[in-house]
């Protein structure tokens, strides 16, 4: 296994990408950050809710089959 050694130039500074435009965190207002940080938090948020709504179409669709083995075989139709 190779190991890489350790970067050794000058400090790389944190940078973030907006359409396609590179930015380095230290150049931008404190205003500018907090909305970065607010749309950190609601991305991180929405990735939360995607999986719960995962978790429950899950348990959905198994009550959903649970039913259908309740039912009788045949209908009215």
């Amino acid at each position: 296994m190779a190991i890489k050694p350790p970067y050794k130039g000058p400090p790389l500074m944190p940078t973030i990408t907006i359409d396609g435009k590179d930015f380095e965190l230290d150049d931008l207002s404190k205003e500018a950050k907090a909305q970065i940080d607010s749309i950190v938090l609601c991305d991180r948020k929405l990735a939360e809710l995607q999986s719960e709504a995962a978790i429950i179409q899950t348990a959905r669709n198994a009550y959903v089959a649970a039913l259908q083995e309740l039912l009788p075989k045949d209908s009215v139709n």
